[in-house]
C-alpha cells in the first residue's frame, strides 16, 4: 500500500495497491461509504481494496474532507472531483506503466456509491460547473453498492439520521440548486456501464431505492436476496462473488467482450 496525495489537505489522499503481475491493469478507484461523516473513513474499504488487488487490477482506495471536519458542501464534492481527474496521471507519475488509462472503473459502496455514480455523471453539469470537466478520465463502468443513488428520496426517509442534510446544508427546498448538482437522479440516464448491488435485507438504505433508480438510469439492478448492507464489502462474504461478476461485467463491456 502506498499513498498518492491529490492535494495539500490531509484527507485528499488515495492508498494504492497493486497488483502482483507486472503491466498495465485497469485502474479501479474505492469510494468509501459512512454517510459522508468524518468518523468514518478508508480503513473499513481496505479489506475491499487488497482483494481487488488481488484479482489483478490496480486499485487507488479514496480519501475525501467529511461531514464534522472540513467536508459537507461544497467541499467533500471538491475533493472527489479533484482526485478522481487526477489520480491517473499522479499514479502514471509514481509508477509508470501500471495502469490502463483507458480502463478507469469506479466502485463505491453507501455513500461513497453515491459519489461514484455522482462522479460518473459529471459531464451532466454545467460547463461554468467547478466539477464539470472538459476531458473527463476514460471511466468504463461504475459498481454503486448500495448507493445513495436518490438525495431527495434518502433525505425525506431520513436515511443516516439526517445525514443527506448535514451533507447538503438542509433540505431540498431550502437548497433545490445543491441537490440538482449533486443527486445522481436528478442528473439523467447513465451511459457507461453502470451496475448497481443491493441486497434485499438492507436496514440501512432500503432496496427500494435502487428499484426506483435503475430503471430511470438504465443502471443495471443486482438484487441479492438474504443480503444486508456490510456484506458487500466484505470478501469473505457470500455477497461478494456477486460485486466481483459486476466489476468484470462493467470492464469486459469496456473491451468489447
Amino acid at each position: 500500500m502506498e499513498p498518492i496525495a491529490c492535494g495539500p489537505h490531509r484527507d485528499q489522499v488515495a492508498d494504492l495497491y497493486l497488483p502482483t503481475a507486472d503491466g498495465p491493469a485497469p485502474l479501479v478507484v474505492v469510494l468509501h461509504g459512512g454517510f459522508w461523516r468524518a468518523e468514518f473513513d478508508r480503513t473499513h474499504a481496505r479489506p475491499e481494496a487488497q482483494a481487488l488487488a488481488a484479482l489483478g487490477y490496480t486499485v487507488a482506495n479514496l480519501e475525501y474532507r467529511r461531514v464534522g471536519d472540513g467536508g459537507g458542501w461544497p467541499t467533500t464534492f471538491d475533493d472527489v472531483a479533484r482526485a478522481l481527474d487526477v489520480l491517473p496521471r499522479l499514479i502514471e507519475d509514481a509508477r509508470p506503466g501500471r495502469i490502463d488509462q483507458d480502463r478507469i472503473l469506479y466502485i463505491g459502496h453507501s455513500a461513497g456509491g453515491h459519489l461514484a455514480l455522482w462522479a460518473s455523471l459529471r459531464r451532466r453539469l454545467p460547463s461554468e460547473s467547478a466539477w464539470h470537466t472538459a476531458s473527463p478520465p476514460r471511466v468504463v463502468g461504475v459498481v454503486a453498492l448500495a448507493p445513495v443513488a436518490n438525495l431527495v428520496d434518502a433525505y425525506h426517509r431520513g436515511n443516516g439520521q439526517g445525514a443527506v442534510a448535514e451533507l447538503l446544508g438542509g433540505g431540498p427546498r431550502e437548497f433545490p440548486v445543491r441537490y440538482a448538482a449533486t443527486d445522481p437522479s436528478a442528473l439523467g440516464a447513465v451511459d457507461i456501464p453502470t451496475v448497481v448491488v443491493h441486497g434485499d435485507r438492507d436496514q440501512r438504505l432500503p432496496i427500494e431505492m435502487a428499484r426506483g433508480y435503475c430503471p430511470k438510469s438504465g443502471a443495471e439492478l443486482v438484487e441479492l436476496p438474504g443480503i444486508g448492507h456490510f456484506e458487500l464489502i466484505d470478501p469473505d462474504s457470500t455477497a461478494w462473488p456477486f460485486v466481483v461478476q459486476a466489476l468484470h461485467r462493467c470492464h469486459e463491456s469496456s473491451s468489447g467482450a
